[in-house]
């Protein structure tokens, strides 16, 4: 049994209580009701996500990966919420759209279409279609509809060999000269394999690529002599000492964190696994935390020289709402009160200047200084998917820890 929380600890009952109350009624009475129904296009099917700071509609082209991510969040309230036949009505509605409109005639899908499905752009990533496996791996799941199972299993698949045959994704960097590799591929690579793993009856195909892609982060992107989760590395994770090499991005890593925390979890609490998230939250915030300011900042240089990209200081939405998450789950698994700390620290700094108290949901990005830099709330990269997710999971943990 774990230890009794007091009532003078950070994570003391009254606290507890507040922050489920919190991330509970910020989902289901200003997150969702933000974006839905607004959104739904009922003209063309899928959904308008480009919005203003009072909903109302700046653009109508549709990012195919935010397609997914609303679909995958609707079909995941319909399961681990509650059974409203809006929310499985709407993912179906979303994911219809992504089946008539999202694939090129190739295979991979598109980046961005029009509103009416035209493709407009095409990536070199597989976010897309990571997207759309976790959006029919989760409808798949509520909707008892193993034709979507199979689906979501298939374009998982299809993307293992993208990635794993030569030349099928063109390169971001000259492989001849200075080959490279991202640590958004594996990170991707093992959520979306949880999520599908949640509606497919044989875990094994799901724990062999989650391993696979566990253990190529332990062993080429998290560097312990430099303390830090590298955000770009040579093929064999040597250390790329230039500006795109030493660049970090700890929201993202941060992001890495949980998922193999709670891949920990999954697994009863395997000690290695949860070591591994441990370490890298524990860099990763070192790096991350603006100490002057608050909140985490979006990119840093691994040495401490300038970093290129200019908005590197910002404080943009998902990093805060990944840092919250993370910090969370390791006090939930380590009652180690010095996630706790970290946890009110992010929580407060965030809730105290990204909610918007007039029209609901988040602003995306703020200055530094915590500043409004744009009201827009939803665009091709912001939509209904970090916010909710880090409401739905914290709530969830929350209510493990008020029952003890």
């Amino acid at each position: 049994m774990p230890e009794q929380i007091s009532a003078d600890t950070l994570m003391s009952p009254g606290r507890i209580a507040a922050l489920l109350a919190t991330y509970r009624d910020g989902l289901l009475s200003s997150t969702l009701p933000f974006w839905f129904p607004r959104c739904i296009d009922e003209m063309h099917g899928g959904f308008m996500f480009a919005r203003d700071r009072d909903g109302s509609l700046l653009d109508t082209d549709k990012a195919i990966w935010v397609q997914g991510r609303a679909s995958w969040l609707l079909a995941t309230l319909y399961s681990e919420v509650e059974p409203r036949p809006e929310w499985l009505q709407w993912s179906r509605h979303g994911i219809d759209f992504l089946r008539r409109h999202g694939f090129d005639t190739d295979g991979r899908m598109f980046f961005l279409v029009t509103r009416d499905g035209q493709p407009l752009r095409k990536r070199r990533y597989i976010f897309s279609e990571s997207f759309a496996i976790a959006a029919l791996a989760a409808y798949g799941r509520a909707a008892r509809d193993p034709g979507a199972i199979q689906e979501a299993y298939e374009l998982y698949d299809r993307v293992l060999g993208y990635l794993n045959t030569p030349g099928v994704l063109p390169p971001k960097w000259n492989p001849d000269v200075r080959p490279m590799k991202g640590l958004a591929v594996p990170m991707i690579m093992i959520v979306t394999a949880q999520i599908l793993r949640e509606a497919m009856d044989d875990p094994a195909f799901c724990n062999h690529w989650i391993d696979h892609y566990i253990a190529e982060i332990r062993r080429d992107f998290m560097h312990p002599e430099l303390e830090t989760v590298l955000e770009t590395v040579g093929p064999n994770g040597e250390f790329l000492d230039h500006i795109d090499g030493r660049t970090l991005n700890p929201g993202h890593a941060i992001e890495a964190a949980w998922f193999i925390m709670r891949e920990a979890r999954y697994r009863g609490n395997d000690p290695a696994l949860l070591q591994t998230g441990l370490t890298i939250l524990d860099w990763m915030w070192v790096r991350g935390w603006d100490q002057e300011y608050g909140g985490i900042t979006y990119f840093v240089d691994v040495k401490g020289l300038p970093v290129q990209e200019y908005w590197h200081d910002m404080k943009f939405w998902w990093p805060q709402n990944e840092a919250i998450i993370a910090t969370l789950m390791a006090y939930r698994l380590t009652r180690d009160e010095k996630y706790a700390r970290w946890h009110q620290r992010i929580h407060d700094w965030a809730y105290a200047r990204f909610p918007d108290p007039e029209y609901g949901e988040w602003f995306g990005y703020l200055h530094r200084d915590g500043r409004l830099s744009s009201r827009m709330k939803g665009n091709t990269y912001k939509g209904p998917f970090h916010i909710p997710r880090m409401e739905l999971v914290c709530w969830k943990l929350l209510e493990e820890m008020k029952a003890g």
